[in-house]
């Protein structure tokens, strides 16, 4: 593939990114504050009426929608880049990253990244962003009931290997934001599908470590 093209395919791989943002933040906290202030503006009406026990449902229920709001714009800040990553490294921000996604799903998420603190601090960003999608997409296509993420440093090179048991991807144009990014990174991208789920190996150079 030229550089040209692979110039575009990145392109393409953040602009859709950025539109998945853009759509999330309308459909989700902007309308979501946008209720807000409409709930607020019937309690202050309320209250001026003399309803006090009205007014005070509503403004309940704008803190409740208020707490929602603050919940998912965290969500939304931890899927970018959450503090634990700069803060700590890679391991612990897969570990809270797992746990998240385990909980909301309801799936199991096995760890084996001990290797992961070889890397860089840009590779360990580049790359929790390649797990995150990578689990992203597997929630999408199942949600899996199990999934395990194995990172080791070996033979001259770093492989992080992400399997699930979801049901399996056939449309390779999913993972192409993935190559992308492994691309950037000089690395190689491995994609099998199988009867039990998929597994995606992302090979790595070994002069990406510290």
């Amino acid at each position: 593939m030229s550089e040209l093209n692979r110039l575009d395919r990145l392109i393409a791989a953040e602009q859709d990114e950025r539109r998945r943002i853009a759509l999330f933040l309308h459909d989700g906290p902007v309308q979501n504050l946008s209720g807000i202030a409409l709930m607020l503006d019937a309690a202050a009406q309320a209250l001026h009426a003399g309803k006090l026990d009205d007014a005070q449902a509503m403004l309940a229920t704008a803190v409740a929608q208020q707490r929602n709001t603050i919940r998912e714009l965290r969500e939304l800040s931890f899927a970018f880049e959450p503090v634990v990553l700069r803060d700590q490294g890679l391991s612990p921000a897969l570990l809270a990253l797992a746990e998240r996604i385990g909980t909301a799903h309801r799936l199991r998420i096995d760890l084996e990244i001990d290797d992961a603190e070889l890397l860089g601090e840009t590779v360990q960003v580049a790359l929790y962003t390649i797990v995150r999608e990578l689990l992203d997409l597997a929630v999408r296509r199942g949600p899996p009931t199990r999934v395990s993420v194995t990172m080791t440093a070996a033979d001259g090179r770093f492989v992080a290997v992400v399997a699930d048991d979801a049901e399996a991807e056939r449309r390779l144009k999913s993972y192409e934001s993935v190559e992308e990014r492994v691309t950037q990174l000089h690395g190689t991208l491995g994609i099998e599908v199988g009867a039990r789920g998929t597994t995606v190996t992302v090979t790595l150079p070994s002069y990406v470590g510290r």
